[in-house]
């Protein structure tokens, strides 16, 4: 009905019109063609005209919007069959079945070859099965598709640090901190490839930004990697024969972490080096009071027989071992170099002592025994080198596994390291399982031999 009415309406109007302008008007289309026609029919043909290109135009966005809509559900369908297949095709791949894995993930990848995750995971596969260079390919693929993907870059890093392919690797963890300048993993990929290298400046760079962004625990170890790098900087100095360089790096860093052992160590040698022995002595001796090391007490043993000068040493460990009485490695030392130079009764005074506070291990026995054989003690000095020894245990063979490497004081039949059958066999015996037979000939009458 309304329609209607609005026909009835629209035909009244162009009656109306039509009543009010009665004479016709020309209309020209081309030079030789004219067409007649009254004012209400130019205006109706106009509204008609303009209604049929309307809904002309209509009927174009419904079927382009039907088709997009048509294309979106199928792209989506599409989609989640190949989300589905890199699911099923990761899940083979973690349980170990690769050819099943690679078939899903290619024909996911068949469907759409845009995915980027499709393509990692079939790259993963194809390192899995050795094929290094298929698994470049496909990455360099998807970081075409998506040259500011992290996650492309990152696996493309690592399989090219896996396959030795150094530079390669570091371009391209460069370029991942290029585009996240904080990428932690980043970093830390890009640090070992320079310690691998022995890139030590590159590795302590990075190393630096590494420690500022670690806490707790972890950054107390990055702190100790990078006080090792700063000490392999000195190192490297020192080879390059740049002694004052070197040495100015191991006061810094001794200095910044009196916590590292090696940087007071070499410290010590480079003073002694460049003749600067009382130094040298000085921050050994620091060392042993602040490490307790045995390393710092060789080093000012082998300084004291070098210039000749023992007595600098001894009285350093008779003010030491006044201080410190319970410090056993202190008095081993101090023994030990006694008897080095013929102070045997204050080295037995020492051992003994030593002996008496519960220690015993090869080393203190072999010392007492050669200070019994100086002091002509012969019995004596037996009875420490069977301590030494160990009696008779030390000649009972015991038996080790052949596959994990744990001892056993008698035979199993299993091992109860590992749970291998069968693998325990005698320690320090040599094999004779293979050993050729000897050659068996015919001894003539009146042969020596």
């Amino acid at each position: 009905m309304t329609l209607l009415l609005l026909i009835i309406l629209f035909m009244v109007f162009f009656i109306y019109f039509l009543q009010l302008n009665p004479a016709e008007i020309a209309i020209v289309f081309f030079p030789d063609h004219v067409l007649h026609a009254s004012p209400a029919v130019v205006v109706v043909a106009c509204i008609v005209l303009g209604l049929t290109i309307g809904y002309l135009l209509h009927l174009y966005g419904a079927a382009s919007y039907l088709l997009k809509g048509w294309r979106r559900t199928r792209s989506e369908k599409r989609g989640k069959e190949v989300t589905e297949l890199h699911r099923e095709g990761m899940a083979r791949l973690r349980s170990g079945d690769s050819t099943k894995a690679r078939r899903l993930l290619q024909k996911a990848l068949s469907m759409d070859g845009s995915r980027i995750e499709v393509l990692s995971a079939l790259a993963e596969v194809q390192l899995a099965e050795g094929e290094i260079e298929e698994s470049i390919s496909l990455l360099q693929r998807a970081r075409k598709l998506a040259p500011k993907d992290l996650t492309v870059l990152f696996a493309l890093a690592e399989t090219y640090g896996q396959t030795q392919q150094l530079k390669e690797a570091a371009d391209c963890y460069r370029e991942l901190l290029d585009l996240d300048g904080d990428n932690y993993q980043g970093q830390v990929g890009l640090r070992d490839l320079y310690l691998a290298q022995q890139q030590w400046s590159d590795a302590l760079a990075v190393q630096k930004r590494l420690v500022k962004k670690s806490a707790g625990e972890a950054q107390a170890a990055e702190k100790t990697l990078l006080n090792g790098l700063r000490y392999q900087l000195a190192q490297q100095a020192e080879e390059e024969e740049r002694f004052d360089e070197a040495l100015v790096d191991y006061q810094k860093l001794a200095k910044d972490a009196p916590d590292f052992l090696p940087a007071q160590v070499s410290l010590g040698d480079m003073l002694r080096q460049q003749g600067r022995f009382e130094q040298a002595v000085a921050t050994w001796q620091a060392g042993y009071r602040c490490f307790g090391h045995s390393v710092f007490l060789k080093r000012l043993e082998k300084l004291a027989m070098a210039e000749e000068d023992p007595t600098t040493l001894l009285n350093y460990y008779r003010q030491e071992v006044t201080e410190r009485p319970d410090d056993l490695l202190l008095h081993f030392f101090y023994g030990k170099f006694c008897l080095r130079v013929e102070m045997v009764d204050e080295a037995l005074e020492q051992l003994h002592g030593l002996e008496k506070s519960g220690a015993d291990f090869p080393q203190l026995h072999l010392l007492l025994a050669e200070s019994h054989m100086r002091r002509q003690r012969p019995s004596d000095a037996v009875a420490e080198y069977q301590k030494a020894l160990g009696g008779e245990d030390r000649f009972r063979f015991a038996y080790v596994c052949q596959q994990c490497g744990a001892g056993a004081a008698s035979w199993q039949g299993r091992c109860g390291q590992c749970g291998s059958w069968g693998c325990l066999n005698l320690s320090d015996v040599p094999s004779i399982k293979n050993l050729p037979a000897a050659e068996v000939r015919e001894i003539h009458h009146g042969e020596r031999e």
